[in-house]
C-alpha cells in the first residue's frame, strides 16, 4: 500500500526522536561556577577540604557541593562574583603546590550522566576563556642537543686518552675540535663517527692546528624542530588536564608556534604557570675525590646524604623516549626509563667505563610564580618570574653497563608514580614564550551564546511561518521535522563531545535552510504531480521518490566541502565544518524520512481526494 511505513520503520524513527530528546536535554541545565583545586604530588584529604571550607567561611563566601577526587577538589559557588573572590581566598590559604583555577561544573542529573548524556562543549567565543599564541624557542632546543653532544665528545675523548688543544661550541650547530697533529684528529674522528650519526664531520688545518668540525645537517636541524614542536604540543595537551578544561584547543601554527585556547579558564596567570612549566632529567657521575670545587655541585639525597655531583652531563632528558612506573619482582616500586638509540649508546658507554662509580640523576623543574614589580610609571604590576628547582632523585652505584632500557629503584610508590607522570606528561622539549594573549570574559561569551541562539530562533521562526503559510499541512510536517533536526544536531554534538562555536551556530542556521530546501523540492514535486492529474497518494509517493536524487546530490556536494574545511581549517573554520557535517546528515534524515513518516500518518492507508499543500497549477487539457 502506498505511503505506509512498516511498523519497524515507524518504531525506528520514534526511537531516534526519543534519543534526540534525551541526549539534547542536558543542554537545558546551566553549569555552576566552581573552583578546581589540583595537586600533582599529593592526594586530596579531608584536611584539605576542611582548610578550604574554613577559609571560605571566614571570608563569608557562600559555597556548596564540595567534591573530592584523588588529586583534585571542586567547590561549587553561587555566581561569578563569588567565584573570583573564592579563588583569591583559596590561593591565600594554600601553598604554591596547589593549582587553583576557575571552572564550570555541570549540573546534569546523575542518571543522564550514567547513560553518557552531557552538555555540548562550548568554544572560547561562547564560554569565555583564554587564548595564547606560544612560540617555541627552537634555538634553545638545538643548543640543548649540541650541549649534550659537547659533553659526550669530551667524555669519549677522555676515556680514549686522545688529547686535544681545545673543544669549542662555535654556534648552535657547530662543534670545533683542535688537535696538535693529524694522527690524534684521525683517531678522534674514528671514535666519534659511530656515536654521532646526526653530525657531519670535516677536516681542516689552520694556524698550525689540525681541526675537526662537527656540524648538524640542515635535515637534522629541521627534524629536531619538528620533533620539538610535536613534543611540546603533546605536553601542553597533557598539562591542561590540571586546569579542568573540557575541550581545549592546542594546534600547531607555522613552524615554531602553538595556539592554545582554554574555554572556561579565566585566569591567564594560572594557565601560564602550568603551561610553561619545564621538567626534565639529567644524568651525572658523582665527582671524584679531590676534584676541583668548581667542577661539582652539592645535592642532598632523599635519605639526607650530601653528595658531590659532577657538573658534566652524561645524558640529557631529551634522550628519554618513554617512562613508566612499574613494580619489580619483589613488588617494590621502580621507574622504567627507555632511551632513544643515541641515548642508549651514550649511557652504555659511560656506565661500561665507570663500573663501581656512583651515578646521580637530577630532576630539574623550571617553574613560574607571580611577583609584584614596578613599571616605568612607578605603578605596581604583576609579572611572571621563572625559577629552577633541582632535586637529586637517585644516587646509585653502577654495577654493570646499562642498556637502552633500565630502571630507577629506591623510590616510594608515590615518588615513582609522580616521577613517571611528571616526565611523561610534564616535560617540555624546549622553552616557550607567549607572543599573544587574550581573555574573553564569561559575560561576553554568554552574550555571544545568547546572540547566536537568538539568530537560530529568529531564522527558525521565519521558516516555520513561511512553510505553514505556503504549504499548509505539509508545511506543519516540515516544521515538525525542522525542530527534530535541531534537536538531533544538539544531541549528536553532545554525544560525540564536539565543541560548539559561534561559527558553528552559523553552520546550524545554514543546515536549517538546507533542510527546508529539501522539503521545498519534495513539496514542489508533489504539486507538479498533482497538476499533472495523478491521484494524491501517487503524487506523494512520486514527489518523495523523484526528489530524492536531487536532494542527495546537493547535500553530498556540500558535505564534501565541509569535510575539506574540517581537514585543512583551524579553530572557527573547524567549528563551522563540524556543525555543517552533522547538520547535513540529520537534515537528510528529517527532511526525507521524518516528514514522510508524518505525511504517511496523516494521509497513508486511506482514500484522499485532496492534499493540504497550497495552490498548484493544473495541467492544461490536451487538444483533441
Amino acid at each position: 500500500m502506498l505511503n505506509r511505513y512498516p511498523l519497524w520503520k515507524n518504531l525506528l524513527i520514534l526511537f531516534v526522536v526519543v534519543l534526540g530528546l534525551l541526549y539534547s536535554a542536558p543542554n537545558l541545565y546551566p553549569d555552576d561556577e566552581a573552583i578546581l583545586i589540583n595537586n600533582e604530588n599529593l592526594e586530596m584529604s579531608e584536611a584539605d577540604v576542611a582548610q578550604v571550607e574554613t577559609a571560605l567561611e571566614a571570608a563569608q563566601i557562600d559555597f556548596f557541593g564540595v567534591e573530592i577526587d584523588a588529586n583534585s577538589m571542586q567547590v561549587r559557588l553561587n555566581g561569578v562574583e563569588d567565584q573570583f573572590r573564592a579563588k583569591t581566598t583559596i590561593e591565600e590559604s594554600l601553598t604554591d603546590d596547589y593549582i587553583v583555577a576557575l571552572n564550570l561544573a555541570p549540573t546534569t542529573p546523575g542518571w543522564m550522566q550514567a547513560i553518557g548524556a552531557g552538555k555540548m562543549n562550548l568554544g572560547l567565543d561562547l564560554q569565555g576563556g583564554v587564548h595564547f599564541l606560544m612560540e617555541v624557542d627552537m634555538d634553545a632546543a638545538i643548543e640543548r642537543r649540541m650541549a649534550d653532544n659537547l659533553s659526550n665528545v669530551r667524555s669519549i675523548l677522555r676515556e680514549q686518552r686522545i688529547r686535544t688543544r681545545g673543544i669549542n661550541l662555535v654556534d648552535n650547530t657547530h662543534l670545533e675540535l683542535r688537535f696538535a697533529n693529524a694522527q690524534d684528529r684521525s683517531s678522534a674522528r674514528s671514535e666519534l663517527l659511530d656515536n654521532f650519526p646526526d653530525l657531519q664531520f670535516q677536516n681542516r688545518e689552520a694556524n698550525d692546528l689540525y681541526t675537526l668540525d662537527m656540524r648538524l645537517t640542515q635535515d637534522i636541524v629541521l627534524q629536531i624542530q619538528r620533533d620539538t614542536l610535536q613534543a611540546n604540543r603533546t605536553t601542553l595537551l597533557n598539562r591542561v588536564d590540571a586546569l579542568g578544561v573540557a575541550e581545549p584547543t592546542v594546534q600547531q601554527q607555522g613552524s615554531d608556534r602553538i595556539v592554545v585556547e582554554l574555554p572556561g579558564v579565566q585566569d591567564p596567570a594560572q594557565a601560564i604557570r602550568i603551561l610553561q612549566r619545564i621538567a626534565t632529567l639529567e644524568f651525572h657521575l658523582e665527582a671524584e675525590l679531590g676534584a676541583p670545587r668548581s667542577s661539582y655541585e652539592n645535592y642532598q639525597t632523599p635519605d639526607g646524604l650530601l653528595v658531590d655531583v659532577d657538573n658534566d652531563v652524561i645524558l640529557q632528558g631529551d634522550r628519554i623516549s618513554s617512562v613508566r612506573s612499574t613494580l619489580d619482582q619483589n613488588g617494590m616500586p621502580q621507574v622504567q626509563i627507555n632511551l632513544d638509540a643515541q641515548g642508549g649508546n651514550q649511557i652504555n658507554r659511560v656506565t661500561r667505563e665507570n663500573v663501581g662509580r656512583n651515578m646521580d640523576i637530577l630532576l630539574i623543574e623550571t617553574k613560574s610564580r607571580t611577583i609584584n614589580s614596578l613599571d616605568e610609571g612607578g605603578n605596581e604590576v604583576e609579572e611572571i618570574e621563572f625559577y629552577e628547582e633541582k632535586r637529586l632523585i637517585s644516587h646509585a652505584t653502577i654495577r654493570t653497563a646499562l642498556p637502552r632500557t633500565f630502571v630507577i629503584t629506591g623510590l616510594t610508590a608515590r615518588e615513582a608514580n609522580d616521577l613517571s607522570l611528571l616526565i611523561s606528561s610534564g616535560s617540555l622539549a624546549a622553552p616557550m614564550t607567549i607572543v599573544e594573549q587574550s581573555v574573553i570574559g564569561p559575560s561576553m561569551g554568554r552574550e555571544n551564546l545568547e546572540a547566536g541562539f537568538r539568530g537560530v530562533q529568529i531564522a527558525s521562526a521565519l521558516v516555520v511561518l513561511f512553510m505553514f503559510a505556503y504549504y499548509r499541512l505539509f508545511g506543519l510536517a516540515a516544521n515538525a521535522a525542522l525542530i527534530m533536526n535541531i534537536l538531533l544536531i544538539f544531541s549528536v554534538m553532545s554525544l560525540i563531545g564536539a565543541t560548539l562555536t559561534l561559527p558553528g551556530i552559523v553552520g546550524i542556521v545554514l543546515t536549517v535552510g538546507m533542510a527546508v530546501d529539501a522539503n521545498v523540492l519534495i513539496f514542489t514535486r508533489i504539486r507538479e504531480e498533482l497538476g499533472n492529474g495523478i491521484s494524491p497518494q501517487q503524487a506523494i509517493d512520486a514527489g518523495y521518490n523523484r526528489a530524492f536524487t536531487t536532494i542527495l546530490d546537493a547535500n553530498l556536494t556540500t558535505f564534501l566541502v565541509a569535510v575539506v574545511l574540517f581537514t585543512i581549517g583551524t579553530g572557527p573554520v573547524k567549528g563551522f565544518a563540524v556543525t555543517l557535517m552533522i547538520g547535513i546528515a540529520t537534515s537528510m534524515f528529517t527532511a526525507i524520512v521524518g516528514t514522510r513518516a508524518i505525511v504517511n500518518l496523516i494521509y497513508g492507508g486511506r482514500t484522499v481526494q485532496a492534499l493540504s499543500i497550497g495552490k498548484y497549477a493544473k495541467a492544461a487539457p490536451a487538444n483533441s
